[in-house]
């Protein structure tokens, strides 16, 4: 299996995991000039912001490990176009979340990084 079937594959186990949990799904893969997010939808009255990563093991790092302050950049201005063209959503909060797959086990980070215009970042985790 390529590189991008199997991120296909682990962000539909994602899409399962959260729509199992209460998470309603708006998109998955939007691609823009910006960036792309893997999953965008509904959850707790939010408009989420969905990353996914998966790792087959922790011998490279927690996946989490790698939505670093350049990638929640690209994610924060990617967001930022989807909500100039979705302007029927700009009434709700905004959440950025990320997927984390390591093997068989899921982890969902619930509001995992704030809004990020490039000076700041505040991403920390712990498997």
């Amino acid at each position: 299996m390529n590189k991008r079937a199997l991120g296909t594959a682990y962000e539909q186990k994602a899409v399962t995991y959260l729509t199992e949990n209460g998470f309603r799904i708006l998109e998955s893969n939007f691609y823009c000039r910006q960036g792309e997010i893997d999953i965008i939808g509904f959850h707790d009255d939010c408009l989420v912001f969905v990353e996914v990563k998966y790792r087959r093991n922790l011998q490279a790092g927690y996946p989490e490990e790698a939505v670093d302050l350049k990638k929640q950049m690209k994610i924060c201005r990617a967001s930022d176009y989807y909500r100039v063209r979705h302007s029927e959503h700009g009434d709700r909060q905004i959440r950025y979340d990320v997927v984390a797959i390591c093997g068989e086990q899921v982890k969902w980070h619930q509001n995992a990084f704030s809004y990020v215009t490039g000076k700041e970042g505040n991403l920390w985790f712990h498997w």
